[in-house]
């Protein structure tokens, strides 16, 4: 059963067979956790924000006309649901976005010999998460995800050059960390 194409599961959904859908959640759980959590930055926000992104997807399945992937549209109700929880939090609590003049916090945050017990992934990943929500969320799809630039575009609801601009942008920034933390022998 696990074999099945996305397609074929949401077919069997559709018709009745909702147990199916658990293949759906086993297939996308731990990459859209990972994507929230670059997100969101924070594990317990991220794993109620999947389940909420299931269920809505579970909930829309109807809706779904196969004109895209199952997992490009996915991705657009984890992205949404990640900014529409991201902006309820940012009226609660004034929360501060960093700019490239921010860096210097970063130094003082880890320091390059606590990173250097790492593995390479955890390196990466904590540098991303110290990246804006939407220079986050590109670097994962990109990367992390390996989503095509049309697919990130269609999930952002941007034009595929500003996809190009922001991953552009987000790979200096990411550049710029590990230069001013000295941990380019750790990624490279």
């Amino acid at each position: 059963m696990k074999n099945l194409t996305d397609v074929e599961i949401i077919e069997s959904v559709k018709k009745g067979n909702a147990a199916d859908y658990a293949i759906l959640i086993d297939r996308y759980k731990n990459n859209a956790f990972s994507m929230l959590k670059h997100m969101l930055k924070n594990d317990f926000d991220a794993e109620e924000v999947l389940m909420d992104c299931f269920l809505k997807a579970f909930n829309n399945l109807n809706t779904f006309k196969f004109e895209s992937k199952f997992s490009t549209w996915f991705y657009k109700i984890i992205y949404n649901t990640a900014l529409t929880k991201l902006a309820n939090q940012k009226r609660k609590i004034e929360n501060e976005m960093f700019s490239v003049d921010d860096l210097n916090y970063l130094e003082s945050k880890y320091m390059a010999d606590e990173l250097v017990k790492d593995n390479i992934s955890n390196v990466v990943k904590k540098v991303i998460e110290e990246l804006p929500e939407k220079n986050a969320a590109v670097v994962t799809m990109f990367y992390l995800e390996e989503m095509k630039c049309e697919e990130i575009s269609e999930v952002l609801k941007i034009s595929l050059s500003n996809v190009k601009v922001m991953l552009h942008r987000s790979r200096n920034l990411l550049k710029e960390i590990i230069g001013k933390r000295n941990l380019f022998e750790e990624v490279l």
